[in-house]
């Protein structure tokens, strides 16, 4: 997948980020242990394995040994990473050679974790207790379709269905960058980065409403530190099965309320318990700190005739296309398209670039046509991009003529003043006018004044 700006700070960042003391304090959890290493490159977690069992410093030349002549890039990216996340402690000795050492603390408990496992602070409650569990496949479609419903609201979108119980205070939050609202009698549009964040895999998303989260928990005063300890521990919980919410905290509790509106959690209540039920969105969460691959099965096949044609039954997938092509109508698992110049130009307009565009249908092409070279007919994306193009043709910059020089040299010196200022756009010296930019407007009026 194509990597978007707006999530240029991954997640493991945000944990590097954190100050030495909570870094710390994290290491102390074995999950969170083995949740890092989880998310680190591959050589990276080729080093911490090696190292696990070394307990003395090993000097920076004897690394670079271990690794091929043209492995040098990816060790230093790895080198970087495990610094960053305080995984190795540079030491310098009398000869300022270098030497690394793997974070004691981490060490004994990754040790600890693979030896003899982990035991999570809560069990899952026998099934005496609890009503009727759904099953793992009621379970993902509960998941998938809350998460699509989150989505929808987030675009604002009037198919959005059902309610679900996010403050619109925290709402606004997750639309920071995604959404953008000119005046207050119009609807928030989607903004480039929001259209680039739609064309993203779900773990991808899921990650970057989690950080956008955790940003605004610490504005409220919540601890970072114990936030994502407790996100990563949840990704080690068994999905399906039922957990008491007796031995959440109270901040826990607030978090798992919020996770269930995401579709990370189902929240249950009994005669006299309550339990909440982790999705694969929540298992999958240590995962997609670096697996963000997955590639969902596409749906849609466009034809050279300029039809759209998406195979699926999903609001948030006609949402989307309504974005840049026109809906025809819509059967109940398949979707008919138009891309048109007109449905174009509004997306163009809306800061979607065509090359999104193009990109969004080859990546969700349907099976029979994606193994096709190309996926998407050559004379639909060529014609996608002239069109773009059209609107690039012009460009207008506000700016002031000026005429009716006194003289020559006063039309001369004023054309070198636009041009030293780097402002001038056009000059006639036949009919001596010139054209300069707006921004230089003041001290162009005042110099061409004293001229005179």
């Amino acid at each position: 997948m194509p990597q978007v700006r707006i999530v240029a700070k991954n997640f493991m960042d945000m944990v590097a980020s954190l100050p030495a003391v909570k870094l710390d304090n994290l290491y102390n959890n074995p999950f969170i242990c083995e949740a890092i290493i989880r998310s680190l490159p591959p050589l990276a977690k080729k080093y911490v394995i090696q190292l696990l069992y070394i307990d003395s410093p090993i000097s920076a030349k004897f690394f670079e040994e271990w690794v091929l002549s043209d492995g040098s890039t990816k060790h230093k990216v790895a080198i970087d990473r495990l610094v960053q996340l305080r995984l190795l402690s540079e030491i310098f000795d009398r000869k300022k050679d270098k030497s690394y050492q793997l974070h004691p603390k981490f060490q004994f408990n990754l040790r600890k974790h693979i030896v003899h496992g982990g035991v999570l602070p809560r069990e899952s409650m026998p099934s005496n207790i609890t009503v009727r569990l759904p099953t793992l496949e009621e379970l993902d479609a509960y998941a998938s379709e809350q998460w699509e419903c989150f989505l929808l609201h987030l675009m604002s979108s009037t198919e959005a269905g059902k309610t679900i119980n996010i403050r619109t205070s925290m709402m606004k939050v997750f639309q920071r960058g995604l959404m953008i609202q000119r005046d207050d009698r119009e609807p928030p549009k989607l903004t480039e980065s929001g259209f680039q964040f739609l064309l993203m895999d779900t773990n991808a998303q899921l990650w970057y409403i989690i950080r956008e989260y955790i940003t605004n928990a610490e504005e409220s005063g919540v601890d970072s530190a114990d936030l994502i300890s407790f996100l990563l521990e949840l990704s080690f919980h068994v999905a399906g099965e039922a957990y008491n919410s007796n031995t959440l905290t109270d901040v826990q509790r607030s978090i798992i309320r919020d996770l269930s509106d995401l579709g990370l959690v189902k929240l249950q209540q009994g005669r006299k318990e309550s339990w909440f039920i982790p999705t694969k969105f929540a298992t999958n969460l240590s995962t997609s700190l670096s697996d963000t691959s997955s590639r969902k099965q596409g749906f849609v096949v466009v034809e050279t005739n300029f039809r759209l044609y998406a195979y699926s039954s999903s609001k948030l997938h006609c949402e989307i296309l309504r974005l840049f092509a026109r809906v025809e109508y819509q059967l109940p698992n398949l979707i008919v398209c138009a891309i048109t110049k007109e449905s174009l130009y509004k997306a163009f307009q809306n800061g979607i670039s065509a090359e999104q565009i193009i990109s969004f249908l080859q990546q969700n092409a349907h099976p029979r046509v994606a193994e096709r070279i190309p996926s998407v007919p050559e004379n639909v994306t060529d014609q996608i991009r002239l069109w773009e193009s059209d609107l690039n043709r012009i460009e207008m910059t506000p700016a002031h003529i000026y005429e009716e020089f006194p003289s020559r040299d006063a039309f001369e010196a004023a054309c070198d003043f636009a041009r030293e200022y780097g402002g001038l756009l056009w000059e006639d010296s036949k009919r001596m006018r010139v054209i300069a930019k707006e921004e230089i407007h003041a001290n162009m009026k005042e110099f061409v004044r004293r001229k005179q």
